[in-house]
């Protein structure tokens, strides 16, 4: 690893090769599901409706499980939260993969073990957003965040590919077998990693530890204000999520066409990704805004009736900026939250970011048959495009720096008996 050029120099390390190594395999086949799950609700009859419903049962379930799993990964290790996430995540997307194939599905089943991938996601989620400082150095986070991003980027390239051919080849259902899998690799990378051990948590109440982190998180209004911007865009996204792909099997040319689409935005978030590797704004969050207004611009293409060739570019614009701004995000957190409510303060963003998604998700379907898809779709941008040029007239947002105070790491709490 001597050879690295110095912008990977965080893949020196030992238990970040691993870390990086797990999401390596899960993010392929996290790439993979929005395609495989929407196809196979439509593969059984189900309606736009229905697809909207499957996907908000897998939000829901995720943005239930995020404050507990914020408070439990600050309270022991966060990486046997993540291993035993993985786990449970092998076991529900094994079981949907194998009904699916087998022909024995239902598009309740996948609804139910679909919400049980996310509430384990609910738990992995802040404890990997704490556990990346206790394995670099404050120095590389952005290198580490950036890394990750690029690797999230390329599983949206190669995932939807792939499951657009196994969908029109065979079934939705080997597309999730292959992410049940990817969850066993993570977990066999994660075990290795090795954590020192440190001092015990106090032994305060599970709601005192759940205060402490709102606390924590609504005592800096750059974070909250963020959060409530984006967990309305979020909901506003679900119009992508729920008629997209309807669009798609109508007018775009179906599976295929579609995971070409969502591909594109992979390609441009591997380029966001890059990008973020060196990123140092002095004014982080001045980046990370104007990145979210360019995410908007699909929703505005697809209400328009635009080629498939011309959504893909504005995917892939769109990828860009997401990767690029969520690193950013994600560096800003690390380096201005104190690590001991790192994890409680990320499951607060990540339950704000989510908790109308779900909403968003089941209602789309519903008000295009009220008003039509386009009309549907074009409210939703100027939902996004009104939210986010808000965002400016924050004071506090525009007086974060990155002003080199990074949190020093910390070794990871023991486990309480």
């Amino acid at each position: 690893m001597r050879g690295l050029p110095d912008s990977l120099a965080v893949l020196r390390e030992r238990d970040y090769r691993l870390l990086f190594s797990g999401y390596a395999a899960s993010l392929l086949g996290d790439g993979m599901v929005s395609v495989a799950l929407a196809f196979a609700v439509l593969h059984l009859g189900g309606s736009a409706s229905e697809v909207g419903l499957v996907f908000a049962a897998r939000t829901l379930a995720l943005v239930a499980c995020l404050l507990a799993g914020g408070v439990v990964a600050d309270r022991v290790s966060r990486r046997s939260v993540m291993v035993a996430a993985d786990l449970a995540r092998l076991f529900s997307q094994g079981v949907l993969a194998l009904l699916l194939v087998t022909g024995e599905a239902h598009i309740w089943m996948i609804a139910v073990l679909t919400a049980i991938t996310g509430a384990a996601t609910g738990f992995f989620n802040p404890a990997s957003t704490g556990l990346l400082p206790l394995v670099v150095k404050p120095e590389q986070l952005q290198q580490a965040n950036g890394l990750r991003s690029t690797t999230q980027a390329v599983g949206e390239i190669l995932g939807p590919a792939i499951a657009g051919l196994l969908v029109v080849a065979a079934s939705p259902g080997w597309a999730l077998a292959i992410d049940a899998a990817t969850f066993a690799i993570s977990a066999a990378f994660l075990s290795g990693i090795h954590v020192p051990p440190g001092e015990s948590m106090p032994k305060n109440r599970f709601l005192a530890d759940l205060r402490g982190g709102w606390s924590a998180f609504t005592e800096r209004t750059w974070v909250w204000s963020s959060v409530l911007a984006f967990s309305i865009t979020n909901a506003a996204w679900g119009a992508w999520s729920a008629l997209g792909p309807v669009i798609a099997e109508r007018h775009l040319g179906g599976a295929a066409a579609w995971g070409s689409v969502l591909a594109a935005m992979g390609a441009g978030g591997v380029v966001g990704g890059m990008a973020a590797i060196r990123a140092r704004p002095r004014r982080p969050l001045m980046v990370v805004v104007p990145t979210a207004m360019v995410f908007a611009l699909p929703l505005a293409l697809l209400a328009s009736h635009a080629s498939v060739p011309l959504l893909a570019c504005s995917t892939f614009l769109a990828g860009v900026s997401l990767m690029y701004g969520n690193s950013i995000w994600e560096s800003t957190l690390q380096r201005h939250i104190p690590p001991e409510s790192l994890s409680r303060v990320s499951a607060y963003d990540w339950f704000g970011s989510l908790v109308f998604q779900p909403l968003g998700l089941a209602l789309w379907g519903p008000i295009a048959g009220w008003i039509g898809i386009d009309t549907a779709l074009w409210i939703a941008f100027a939902v996004w495009t009104t939210v986010i040029l808000a965002m400016f007239a924050v004071p506090d947002i525009r007086r974060v720096t990155d002003d080199d105070r990074a949190a020093s790491p910390v070794p990871e709490p023991a486990v309480q008996p």
